[in-house]
């Protein structure tokens, strides 16, 4: 019996109407046993802020490294199945990164296919597709085209990745607005949206960037198996890896000396733990300088050289100090293996210099996945954001900071963050003290700020001092933000004169702030603000007061309902110098006349605390 096939033409009708695509690439995760529970509560927030937003714009931000790529596929895929039509993906201006993202996308299998801007502007002017997902580098002359590519294609939902790089208005104080700045606004258009995603989101609220409103920011929390700043700079400074201080700033005797611990770790890895053969990273990040990365290529290249040459003077010295590193790093291993791994697999090792140069040279080659066990990545700028490195053991970071050190910058410079726990106790930081000690406080001060994120009411705090700066100064607009607050407060709650009783049991102890926090919840006192007061206070770093609540009903000048005032509130008077003389960390409640309160808390020194007053919605 022959059947007769009919084509049912409205069937693949309704199958060219693709749906569900986010809940598919939520299946590809959990079956690839990768966690989506983070995944799913920045999706749903930025799709429920977005619907609510007053403006266009919000930002999603979460920790360097922590899986925002995974993220944005995702969201793209739930903003089509939401009937948004052309997604736009900006990167910063480095093929690398984009090669790099867009690889991920289409290993996705997300429809449709996302595209390269150049890729797009190919096909005819005609040709305008019934969805676009598209990627673009923030550089002038693509986004022009770009613009132009989809002028009357409809409204546009730009995903801006490493929002605070490049994008934020520098001009803002000038009354005019920088190139990039200008071209993205007119990407979004009267009716699009914009989504900036970035690790470090002090930049975008402090410049007032597309009027995005703090209130609609969305957290995206790591997820368990993330290593972040927890690990690599913990309040105690006691590290669960190996942290080598510099003493000579990186001269080429320390980083060759670097090399070789490298070299062992990853044979020690390969020869004794893992069950197959696994490629690393050593990325070598010192100066901005193409001259510089030159100069590191030439002393890692000679030192590996070295190593392939039996009969070269440097032979000997070379192998004896990788016998003795294995000795001294794995003791209970045997060094005649570990070095013989090292001898016969150095001439494998593969050496990249990423910097612009290799943007024109060799673009589209994937230069950041480890190609051979023994893989060596030097650069500067291009190195410092956005691009993953899988599989990174060691990071010789000797960049030099000549000035403050700026807080967004170095944050975003961590790319040892990432999901490291399965090698942790072999991955080796290398850097001079003074810059370790910079960035530990860079972090403690970026975790203290995004605790005042999550406030009720009111814009974050973000804090600096005469070594580390926030953002670039001519990035934060200068008549909305307050640059020197004085002091930060956290969530909103109710006020009971039982608190005062909290207070005077003892009003220096930071057992006293256990008691307020175990009585008032997290939001309003975070267990860092405590953790933090305390490693302080124990290492020398001034005492600590609790003072009894306030009323700011009588104060005419603050915003009762917000409970804040633009000059802040602990002045001379509040913090009680005569009872409590030698005090720096200071912690008060201030509540309304309705009865609700915060907490504030201020330290008497150097710290600059900054807050932007202005409401985006008034703008």
């Amino acid at each position: 019996m022959i059947v007769t096939h009919v084509l049912d033409l409205a069937k693949f009708k309704a199958k060219a109407k693709l749906n569900g695509r986010y809940s598919k690439q939520l299946i590809r995760l959990q079956t690839a046993d990768i966690p989506t529970t983070s995944i799913e509560t920045a999706v749903s927030g930025a799709i429920a802020n977005l619907a609510m937003a007053s403006t266009s714009a919000l930002v999603i931000y979460g920790e360097p490294q922590s899986g925002k790529t995974e993220m944005m596929i995702c969201l793209t895929a739930k903003l089509l199945d939401d009937g948004h039509k052309i997604i736009v993906h900006l990167m910063n201006d480095s093929v690398d990164l984009l090669t790099q993202n867009l690889r991920r996308f289409k290993a996705s299998a997300l429809a449709p296919a996302p595209r390269n801007s150049s890729e797009l502007l190919q096909t005819a002017n005609g040709q305008k597709p019934a969805e676009l997902v598209v990627f673009c580098k923030k550089n002038a002359r693509d986004l022009e085209k770009l613009i132009e590519r989809l002028k009357d294609m409809g409204k546009v939902v730009v995903i801006d990745d490493e929002a605070d790089y490049a994008t934020p208005n520098s001009k803002v104080n000038q009354g005019t607005k920088t190139t990039i700045n200008d071209l993205v606004g007119q990407l979004i258009g009267s009716d699009g949206f914009y989504i900036g995603v970035t690790a470090t989101p002090a930049r975008l609220d402090l410049n007032n960037t597309f009027k995005n409103d703090t209130e609609k920011w969305v957290s995206f929390p790591p997820h368990a198996k993330y290593t972040g700043q927890d690990v690599f700079f913990p309040l105690d400074k006691k590290v669960p890896y190996r942290l080598t201080y510099l003493q000579q700033g990186g001269n080429p005797q320390e980083a060759r000396d670097a090399l070789v611990r490298f070299l062992v770790a990853a044979a020690y890895l390969n020869v004794v733990v893992n069950d197959e053969e696994k490629n690393y990273t050593m990325l070598v990040h010192t100066s901005g300088k193409k001259l510089d990365h030159e100069a590191d290529r030439i002393t890692i290249e000679e030192a590996v050289h070295a190593l392939t040459e039996a009969d070269s003077t440097d032979f000997e010295t070379l192998v004896t100090s990788v016998y003795a590193t294995a000795q001294q790093l794995y003791p209970a291993a045997d060094p005649d293996e570990l070095t013989g791994y090292v001898v016969e697999n150095a001439s494998r090792t593969s050496l990249v210099v990423l910097n612009s140069e290799r943007d024109r040279k060799a673009a589209g080659d994937s230069a950041t996945e480890p190609s051979s066990p023994f893989t060596i990545i030097i650069g500067g700028n291009i190195v410092s954001r956005g691009v993953t490195f899988p599989n990174l053991l060691s990071m010789f970071f000797t960049r030099n900071v000549q000035h403050k050190l700026q807080q967004d910058t170095y944050i975003q410079r961590a790319r040892m963050f990432g999901a490291r726990g399965a090698y942790l106790e072999h991955f080796e930081l290398t850097i001079p003290t003074q810059l370790y000690a910079d960035w530990h406080r860079c972090f403690v001060f970026h975790r203290l700020a995004l605790a005042t994120v999550k406030s009720e009411l009111g814009s974050p705090v973000w804090i600096g001092d005469s070594r580390v700066s926030v953002a670039s100064d001519p990035s934060i607009d200068k008549a909305t933000v307050a640059l020197d607050k004085g002091e930060m407060s956290f969530g909103m709650f109710d006020y009971t004169d039982e608190l005062d009783t909290i207070v005077l049991a003892n009003q220096t102890s930071v057992a006293t702030l256990d008691a307020l926090r175990a009585q008032l919840g997290n939001d309003a006192l975070p267990q860092f603000l405590i953790e933090y007061i305390t490693a302080v206070t124990a290492g020398g770093g001034g005492t600590l007061a609790i003072h009894t609540a306030s009323s700011i009903a009588g104060s005419a000048d603050a915003n009762q309902a917000a409970i804040s005032r633009d000059k802040g509130f602990m002045g001379k008077s509040q913090l009680e110098p005569k009872k409590f003389p030698t005090a720096v960390h200071h912690v008060k409640i201030f509540f309304n006349a309705a009865g609700r309160a915060k907490l504030f808390y201020k330290y008497k020194g150097s710290l600059q605390f900054i807050q932007n007053l202005n409401d985006p919605l008034a703008a």
